[in-house]
């Protein structure tokens, strides 16, 4: 008789598991992680997960959080999207975001805007080096020409997935950032795949300038040629944190992202004042 042929058999060999621990799966609780972030207290820890190819995750968090993401095997790809916590209608906008900084290539200092002109978040550190501003993420049919039509899903799946279990459906998803694999745009237009785009142990170091919900999907960039659906893993940490002060660099680096975070400021102050009503 199998172990799990009856339900106390059943409830027996679930509690076994009890402590079990496995290479991709959250901390829970978050604040029992063993080696928070450098001046980090244990307590402030909103979020540890670590995410293997496939894998995607939701979570809303406060204004001021930093959430650190690290490539731990060197060959991630990270799709991203932010949505504004208490109306997710306003998300993110990549040609606004590329727009608004006459700048397609992220990198310290560089601003995630919504759709509405405001910052959801800025990129604090990055030892990657190389995003993706332009192409999205992997389509259904995408992944199953290249990778056959088995058990493998499209960062469009995964994105939507995470969305759903706050209430969102695919009219609410964005266009998302790719993060640790690049493009380069040529002269003619072309678009150049960078491949070895970062390292093991590279990471991105990102400051929630709302209060949002971030959304991401560990999968194959959709220009990766190789015939296996391959995206390492990635450790996601978010711990509370001051929002950006009026000095803060991000917020005062060019007029364009003055602009941006007085427009952020203002929005959250009339939030504020009306209690949430909009």
């Amino acid at each position: 008789m199998s172990e799990t042929a009856t339900t106390y058999a059943a409830r027996a060999h679930a509690r076994a598991q009890e402590g079990s621990v496995v290479e991709t799966q959250p901390t829970v609780p978050s604040t029992s992680i063993s080696d928070p972030p450098a001046g980090v207290e244990s307590r402030d820890v909103l979020w540890e997960e670590t995410l293997g190819a496939g894998g995607y995750a939701a979570r809303a968090l406060p204004v001021g959080s930093r959430i650190r993401l690290v490539d731990i095997e060197g060959d991630t790809c990270v799709a991203l999207v932010l949505h504004r916590a208490d109306r997710p209608i306003e998300r993110l906008c990549l040609p606004d975001t590329v727009k608004l900084q006459w700048q397609a290539y992220p990198g310290p200092g560089y601003l995630l805007l919504s759709d509405m002109g405001r910052v959801l978040a800025s990129l604090l550190e990055d030892t990657a080096g190389h995003h993706d501003t332009f192409c999205g993420t992997s389509l259904p049919a995408e992944i199953a020409a290249r990778h056959g039509s088995g058990a493998l899903r499209s960062g469009r799946e995964r994105l939507l997935l995470a969305l759903a279990k706050h209430g969102l459906a695919e009219r609410d998803l964005p266009t998302p950032i790719n993060l640790f694999k690049g493009v380069r745009i040529e002269a003619d237009g072309a678009i150049t795949f960078l491949p070895a785009s970062s390292r093991p142990g590279a990471h991105v170091l990102l400051r929630a300038e709302q209060d949002v919900l971030f959304s991401v999907a560990v999968v194959p960039h959709r220009l990766d040629p190789r015939p296996a659906y391959r995206a390492g893993k990635v450790r996601v940490t978010a711990w509370r944190g001051r929002p950006a002060a009026a000095d803060d660099p991000a917020r005062t680096a060019t007029p364009e992202a003055r602009r941006a975070f007085e427009n952020t400021a203002e929005e959250l102050a009339l939030a504020v004042r009306t209690g949430g009503a909009r």
